[in-house]
């Protein structure tokens, strides 16, 4: 790497570049050399853009975010999250830019790039990246259904191929929250609901990403949301205030610790806390962003995490989104001012404040005392050090020719169609004359909705009427309830039921033809009318038309199983207690549920 040049006037010792001396050396050579306002910049971790075609982004007004410059050299930050992408070239020309432009200040300290997951088909802007250029893989959850540790360490260790050939360095994820409450929004980007099978594959999971330890060839993982997401009350979600309590009726708090512990165990470098405030423990009633009980004492001490802790986005400062007031998720510090709030984080055991560009804020905390410098000088070692571990002061440039051959290469979408096929889950195949209806004969006649045409018609003939068809094949959404602003609605939350509507038109499709149905389960779903009346009912977590063609065809077997259980009724889930794992009466299909059937041409493994 080019050394930076110094401002005029000051000099800089730059034998932290020095790849002979030891990590723990090279941070307190550059640390006793950085300004208050250098230290102050290493705790934010913020949303930015970059320009098209990769150019550095002059400001964005869609998001509302300064330069690049601004954040880089104006403010002295390094650490951040880009929300937006491109080609693989562009998003490496892209890394080059930022970090020569970090190069040419007064210290060179490189910049450390963030992602939330970008390899599968969220649509949530703050929870994941429709994949665009990567592989495309089932979500966590249909990486779950699989059950397959090798799998998934195949899956992150794909990814990190694909993040480090674009610069990125740091995975926002893996989230191992355990989906003990049915209707809480959040359960996609999970492993689902039970303890044992998250920490098996969480364990997979990080060691994909970052390999045996932490090196120049890995990806940093940040491990959420700790102390554990799920037991939300009546399953609404913390990024809203009606969702902020989590609450513990089972006594169940220390059960959604095993998967942090497995973490832990395997080496993840980084901890998000939730938005959520516990209510009812032994811990402060408080967002755990802001929570000293649950991060220092629990996590640092108890638990012995001495990594770093990034709170989740926008715990201090308003803001907007989509048009529409989006209040900072201060939950039980909500009468502080931000000025307050970030002196509460910081003290809670903090090291990064997450969504928040304000270093001039944190200056001015140490600056009349109210937080020390030696505070800021703890987290600084610990996020110097990763950047050192990382390799970035050694070489932070990628190959911006080679990305467009790692991004999206054959080999990694074609095992991103595998895990999708083996992470569909087929929960009933009715009988007919003793066989069922699945695997599909070839050459049928196929009325689809949900699934292109163009692509049903590789694998039989479409017709525009039921009546006209063999068999009818339709794909839904698991239900989810409107709510009053554009982004509450990226969280599906609310009732479990589908709308009597989509009942009856199932009901009168299968009244005409044998009907398949297919349901997107981001959320498990109150299943019983389409099992009543569809001739076979198959759930995905993330798969495309085609992979699910190929099972209902036999050209590869379903062999996924239920991540989490599926209630029998509203009543049953409302009944449960949150922080209990299968804890609906009577569930309609248990975890672990999935029928197969011999495929009549395996696809090539």
């Amino acid at each position: 790497m080019q050394e930076p040049t110094s401002q005029e006037g000051t000099e800089v010792d730059k034998s932290y570049f020095d790849t002979g001396r030891s990590v723990s050396e090279r941070v307190e050579i550059l640390l006793t050399q950085m300004t208050l306002e250098e230290k102050a910049g290493l705790f934010f971790h913020t949303m930015i853009t970059m320009g098209p075609d990769g150019e550095l982004s002059t400001g964005d007004r869609e998001f509302d975010l300064p330069s690049n410059s601004e954040y880089v050299v104006g403010r002295h930050m390094n650490h951040f999250n880009l929300l937006t992408g491109g080609t693989p070239e562009a998003m490496a020309t892209w890394n080059n830019n930022i970090q020569r432009l970090a190069a040419e200040t007064r210290l060179g300290i490189p910049v450390t790039i963030s992602t939330d997951p970008r390899n599968s088909y969220s649509d949530n802007p703050l929870a994941g990246l429709l994949a665009g250029s990567f592989s495309v893989w089932p979500e966590a959850l249909g990486l779950a259904a699989t059950q397959d540790e090798d799998l998934v360490e195949q899956f992150a260790d794909t990814a990190r191929q694909e993040y480090t050939a674009v610069g990125i360095r740091v995975a926002l994820h893996p989230q191992v929250d355990l989906a003990t409450e049915p209707r809480w929004a959040r359960q996609l980007d999970t492993f689902g609901e039970d303890a044992e099978l998250t920490s098996r594959l969480v364990t997979a999971y990080i060691r994909g990403f970052q390999g045996a330890e932490l090196g120049p060839a890995s990806v940093a993982t940040m491990t959420k949301h700790f102390p554990g997401g799920g037991p939300q009350k009546d399953g609404e979600d913390p990024h809203f205030a009606y969702g902020r309590e989590q609450v513990y009726p089972g006594g169940m708090f220390d059960h959604h610790l095993k998967p942090f512990i497995a973490a832990i165990a395997a080496g993840t470098t980084q901890m998000m806390p939730y938005y959520g405030m516990p209510v009812g423990t032994e811990y402060e009633e408080v967002g755990f962003g802001f929570n000293k009980s649950v991060i220092t004492t629990l996590l640092r001490e108890k638990l012995g995490f001495d990594g770093i802790v990034c709170t989740d986005w926008g715990l201090l400062t308003d803001a907007v989104v989509d048009g529409e007031p989006f209040p900072a998720r201060a939950w039980g510090v909500e009468h502080l001012t931000p000025r307050e709030r970030m002196r509460r984080a910081i003290d809670a055991g903090v090291d990064q404040l997450g969504g928040e560009a304000t270093p001039d804020m944190l200056v001015e905390l140490v600056e009349v005392g109210e937080i020390s410098e030696a505070r800021l000088d703890e987290s600084a070692r610990r996020l110097l050090r990763e950047k050192f571990t990382l390799g970035l002061f050694d070489n932070p440039y990628v190959d911006e020719t080679r990305a467009a051959h790692i991004v999206g290469a054959p080999e990694f979408r074609e095992a991103g169609l595998r895990a999708q096929r083996a992470s569909l889950t087929l929960l009933t195949n009715r009988e007919s004359a003793g066989d069922g209806i699945l695997p599909l004969a070839p050459g049928l006649r196929l009325y689809v909705e949900g699934i292109n045409a163009a692509v049903a018609s590789q694998y039989g003939t479409v017709v525009d009427e039921p009546s006209a068809a063999d068999v009818a094949i339709l794909r839904i959404h698991a239900p989810f309830e409107k709510r009053s602003t554009s982004f509450e609605n990226y969280f599906h939350a609310g009732s479990l039921e589908f709308p009597a509507d989509l009942i009856d038109h199932i009901d009168r499709v299968a009244g005409e033809v044998p009907t398949i149905v297919d349901v997107f389960l981001d959320r498990p779903a109150m299943l019983g009318p389409i099992v009543e009346s569809a001739a076979a009912v198959i759930a995905n977590f993330g798969a495309d038309s085609s992979a699910l063609l190929d099972v209902l065809t036999g050209l590869d077997a379903p062999r996924g199983r239920l991540p989490f259980d599926i209630p029998s009724s509203m009543e049953a889930v409302v009944a449960s207690r949150s922080d209990v794992p299968f804890d609906t009466a009577d569930p309609l299909f248990a975890f672990g549920h999935g029928l197969t059937f011999p495929a009549r041409r395996r696809t090539t493994p």
